[in-house]
Formats: structure tokens, sequence, C-alpha cells
């Protein structure tokens, strides 16, 4: 068995279906030799015992209904005597005919010896019947045949065909007998042989079955641990190895599907660029991995205060942090802002390069509104982006929000950014 087992899963179906094939056809196979042989059975039956009793029959019917009604009738004068001469040579063709078939059969030596005295029987009452024949013939009057001498010979060929018949009814029964002990022989051993075929098939099956079951087991678990090892790789794809934020490229996915959600339903949607103030001379005084440390702490800050559903946080890359907020207006997603730069302040991180603040702080650009079909993906974060710029240009440490962000205002907006600006400096 161990072949099958190293066999591929497409071959062990085909090996299946193969052994089903060969079952079944072994089945007909044996069914059809199996009713061969039953019908040369039944006609060894039916033409070795009826058809004989049947022709017997014939040949008493033809002497007794024939020539013996012949002879009565001529004697009475209710038919001539040329009449009678006709019917006597037709009946006595009628019975060699019958005669010859039955010989024609197949016979056992055991019954040829009896079946050759009834010949004799027969040809001696035949001739009886010709000499009558001739008698008519020649003119002779038929009416003087002696009766009892008809009747001696009708009662002879009777009792010597009858005991053929009986003989040959014995052998029907005798035949018949035999046949049912055959047949019930052969049908014990068509039963024997097709449950060894079926045990034989099913076993088998049942251990292609099981490896087959086994190999599904085994591509499962595979498929199971391959769809981890893709899960893991995809978050991989998506997650910045440094902070555990989402990174650009799923940013890329998010803004474009929360964007066109909330077009689709008319909701609020807000977007934050954050940006580490001074990072650079941040490393420069403190070395990349404190550096690193500080991404980190930022990050931290972002997770535990952005925990909803709908809000999203990534590291877009180097110092800058991107926040995507689903439903919020633009109250509370100024006093989101507020919070994560009161909270990254207070974590005093040391930053003596900094000329916002001893410890380490942050600046966001936020932009705020409610999404219809005119809003320019691109405008909406070009506009986060200067909200940045004017966030550091205030002096750091701090937010600037716009709310107005509709393509058609974007030129007017830059021209007259003073009016059109609402800008929220931190405490």
């Amino acid at each position: 068995m161990r072949f099958i087992e190293a066999l591929k899963l497409r071959n062990k179906l085909f090996l299946l279906f193969l052994l089903i094939t060969i079952g079944l056809v072994s089945i007909g196979v044996m069914g059809a030799l199996n009713i061969n042989s039953m019908k040369k059975n039944i006609d060894a039956l039916y033409f070795g015992s009826l058809v004989p009793v049947i022709e017997l029959n014939e040949i008493l019917q033809v002497y007794h209904g024939n020539l013996t009604t012949v002879i009565y009738k001529t004697k009475s004068s209710q038919i001539s005597q040329s009449q009678a001469v006709s019917k006597i040579d037709t009946s006595l063709m009628k019975i060699n005919k019958h005669w010859n078939n039955y010989e024609s059969h197949y016979k056992r030596d055991i019954e040829m010896e009896y079946v050759d005295y009834v010949s004799l029987e027969i040809k001696a009452i035949n001739n009886y019947f010709v000499k009558i024949m001739k008698a008519g013939i020649a003119g002779k009057d038929l009416k003087n045949i002696s009766t009892v001498t008809l009747e001696k010979y009708t009662t002879r060929i009777n009792t010597v065909i009858q005991k053929l018949v009986n003989y040959e009814v014995e052998i029907a029964k005798h035949e018949r007998k035999m046949f049912l002990q055959k047949y019930n022989k052969l049908l014990n051993e068509v039963f024997t042989v097709l449950v060894l075929i079926v045990l034989g098939v099913l076993f088998i099956s049942f251990y292609v079955f099981k490896s087959i079951q086994n190999d599904h087991t085994k591509l499962e678990s595979t498929t199971r641990k391959l769809k981890r090892a893709n899960k893991k790789l995809e978050s991989v794809s998506y997650t910045d190895a440094l902070t555990s934020l989402h990174n650009r490229r799923y940013f890329n996915f998010i803004y474009d599907r929360e964007l066109k959600r909330a077009k689709r339903t008319h909701s609020y949607i807000t977007f934050m660029m954050l940006d580490v103030d001074y990072f650079k001379q941040y490393n420069d005084a403190y070395g990349h991995i404190e550096g690193d440390a500080a991404l980190k702490s930022v990050a931290k800050v972002l997770k535990d205060t952005l925990k909803r559903p709908g809000d999203f946080v990534f590291r877009l890359g180097g110092e800058e942090f991107g926040v995507l907020l689903a439903g919020t207006d633009a109250k509370n997603s100024a006093n989101l802002a507020q919070n994560i730069c009161d909270t990254i302040r207070s974590k005093e991180i040391n930053h003596s390069n900094s000329k916002a603040n001893k410890f380490l702080t942050i600046s966001i650009g936020l932009v705020c509104c409610i999404a219809d079909d005119a809003l320019n993906e691109e405008v909406f974060i070009s506009r986060a982006d200067t909200m940045l710029y004017k966030a550091k240009e205030g002096g750091r440490d701090r937010y600037a929000i716009s709310t107005d962000i509709s393509e058609a205002k974007t030129t007017l907006i830059q021209e007259l950014d003073e009016n059109k600006t609402s800008v929220y400096l931190s405490a």
C-alpha cells in the first residue's frame, strides 16, 4: 500500500475510478457468462424434454384422431374409399415427419435401445395402414377391415409411445432437478465472487479514500499555514517595521477607500499630517538609536489616542506621520490634534536643539470637511501639507486646521490664506 501513499491526489482519484470500473466490468462479465450458461440449461430443458414430448403426443394424436377415425368413417360410409386412402397417406407422412424430428434430438446411449424398439413398432403399425391404403387403391371394400385388429394395433402403439412419453417426462423432471441444483450452486458461486469483488473494491477504495482524506487534511493544513503566512506577509507589507503603524502603502489603499466611502455617504473626513519638530537636530544631538526611540514614542501616543475603528494611523516616512479619521467633525478633530500635541510634549523627551520647546514636540496640519463628489483627493492631501507648513510657520508645537477644501476655491485659499484658514495655536 505504500505505492498508493506515494501517488499524487490526481493519480489516486484515477486509481479509484479504475478499481470501480474493473469491479463493475467483472460483475458485468460474470453476469453475462452466467446468464448465457443459464440459457443453455434452459434450452436443454426445453428442447431436450418439452419438444420431444409434444412430438410424441402429436404422433399419438394422428394414430387415434386421424387414422382410426378415417377407418371408422369408411366402414360407416361417411367418406369414400378414395378419400380414406388420401387421408391415410397424409397421416402416415405426418407420423414419419414427427418421428424423424423426435429421433433427431439428442439421445443418450441408454435411451437408444428403447427408441429403436419404438421405431420398429411404428414401422409395423404403419405397414398395417399401408396395406389398408393399398387395398383401397386396389378397389377392395375397406368396410371389411377388422376393428379388433385396428384396436389391437392402436392400443399397442399407444402403450409403446406412452411409455416413451413418460420416460421423457421423467427425464424432464430429472433435468429440471439437476438444473436447479446447478443453478443454486452457480448462484452461490456468483454471489460469493461478487461479494469478494465488492469487498475487495470497497477495501481498496476505503484505503484510497483514506489516503485522499489524509492528503486533503494535509492540504487544508498547508492551506491554513499558507493563509497565515500570507496574512503575516500582508501585515508586514502594510506595517512599518520600526513603529508597527500602517505604512505608506497601506495609507494609499485606506485613503482611497475611506474617501470614496465618505463621498458616497456625504460624511466628515479628516486628514492630519504630523511632523516631529527639528527631528534632524534631534538625531544629530542624540543619535539615530534615540531618534528611533523618539519615533516609537510618538507612534505609541498616536495609537493610544486614536482607538476607534474609523481611526487610522500611518507612518508616511522618516519623522512624518499621517492620521485619517472617518465621521469626525472639525471641532472634535481639532480637539484630538490638540490632545496629541499636549500628550507628546508631556512625555518630556529632552530636545536641547529644538527652538520650539526644550522637550520633543510635533506640528500638525489638519484638514476636515464633508466629502462630496467635488472633493479632489490630491487637493485634500495638499491642503493638509499646507496646514502643516502653517503650523511650522506659527512656531511649531501646534496644529493648523482648514475646513474649506473645495477644488473651485483652492486658488483663492492659496492667495487669501489669512482670510480662509483658521490657525489654532497650542497653549
